[in-house]
């Protein structure tokens, strides 16, 4: 267990002699945390989502306009049709019927395939729009309705208001409570893999491995060395990013600490396990750091980091949880922005401690000096 806890701790010094090693490690993932965090956001209050919806107004008069602008008050945003949950289409003689007094229709339709979720919100507000129209309409009567009155009416103050938001005690995973995990988790399997593997091919290349396979140290323990100090590696970047994420960014993580520890933790044990292997593994020591580059992105794009899942086809949202970086995303926006207990940790602790296992029996099988 000495030698083991020796050659982890002299790893991650070797590791930090390097000016690089910060900007890799804390610098550049900070920077991707702010910025992500205003592609991330999107429209309206992080409470109280915005729906995407596509609106086609084939109305030219003044309440096609006007049915726009309510429904956008009322809490959807406007977006392509590839994006949007549902479509609305205003049919072109809209504002003549009504001021005809004729019954008129606003068309409504759900995407096929599309996210429920977003769709049943979309369908909720377009009926509340088309219940403050018409109430605008009511009230704008006997009189002429004109575009000035009804706009008149819709700036007087409400006499009743509503206060409609997500159940839960957290807001939804948008901002900074999407763009701290998803970046946390990119660049701790990132930055421990690379390292994992480069590390690897250098002490294979300066003929350090076969100097250690004379001391005392077994195959065994020199293998879980290197291991365990990718592991502390990534418990380093850990530590600096919930600081970062609780004090800057004001993430709310303390209520499910342990649940957020017990999934990185494994997945930086996990991503340390996977560079030792690929580092023995490829024969071409050059090729290492390209491949766990190669490697940590597409696990990051396929498992949610660069995107919210829910955006994505259904058939990527099932391929994310079949990745390790799908299982950690989902365990942390559970215990972080949706409020949920421990036990939201457990399966994703389990994917990831299966997945650790597996990448720490390919080390020891094909480690070689």
């Amino acid at each position: 267990m000495r030698r083991i806890l020796d050659i982890g701790h002299n790893d991650l010094r070797v590791f930090f002699k390097s000016k690089s090693a910060y900007v890799w490690l804390f610098v550049l993932p900070t920077a991707f945390v702010y910025f992500g965090s205003y592609v991330a956001r999107g429209p309206g209050d992080p409470s109280n989502h915005w729906a995407p919806v596509a609106v086609k107004n084939r109305d030219t008069n003044f309440l096609g306009r006007i049915f726009i602008d309510v429904m956008t008050n009322q809490g959807v945003w406007a977006a392509n049709p590839t994006n949007a949950a549902a479509k609305v289409a205003i049919p072109r003689d809209f504002t003549e019927r009504v001021l005809r007094g004729e019954r008129t229709q606003v068309e409504f339709s759900r995407k096929e395939g599309g996210d429920d979720a977003n769709a049943a919100l979309v369908q909720l507000r377009f009926v509340r729009a088309l219940v403050e129209v018409n109430s605008d309409i009511l009230q704008a009567a006997p009189g002429p309705i004109t575009e000035a009155r009804l706009r008149e009416i819709m700036a007087r103050p409400n006499p009743v208001t509503v206060d409609a938001h997500f159940a839960g005690r957290k807001p939804m995973p948008v901002g900074f409570n999407f763009s701290l995990p998803g970046n946390l988790v990119l660049y701790l399997l990132l930055n421990v893999l690379v390292f994992g593997g480069a590390s690897m091919a250098t002490v294979r290349r300066n003929g350090i491995l076969r100097r250690l396979a004379t001391s005392p140290a077994t195959r065994l323990e020199i293998v879980m060395g290197k291991i365990y100090g990718n592991t502390l590696l990534g418990a380093a970047q850990i530590a600096y990013y919930l600081f970062i994420g609780k004090v800057a960014f004001h993430v709310n993580i303390g209520a499910n600490l342990p649940g957020v520890l017990l999934i990185l933790i494994l997945l930086a044990w996990a991503a340390g396990a996977l560079g030792v292997f690929v580092g023995s593994w490829s024969a071409a020591e050059d090729r290492v750091v390209p491949i766990c580059v190669l490697v940590s992105l597409l696990l990051g794009a396929l498992g949610g980091c660069w995107w919210p899942m829910e955006i994505a086809p259904p058939v990527f949202q099932k391929v994310a949880m079949c990745l390790p970086t799908g299982w950690a995303l989902s365990g942390l926006h559970q215990l972080i922005s949706f409020g949920s207990g421990i036990g939201a940790a457990l399966w994703p602790a389990v994917g990831l401690f299966a997945f650790g296992a597996v990448a720490n029996a390919l080390a020891i099988r094909f480690f070689r000096l």
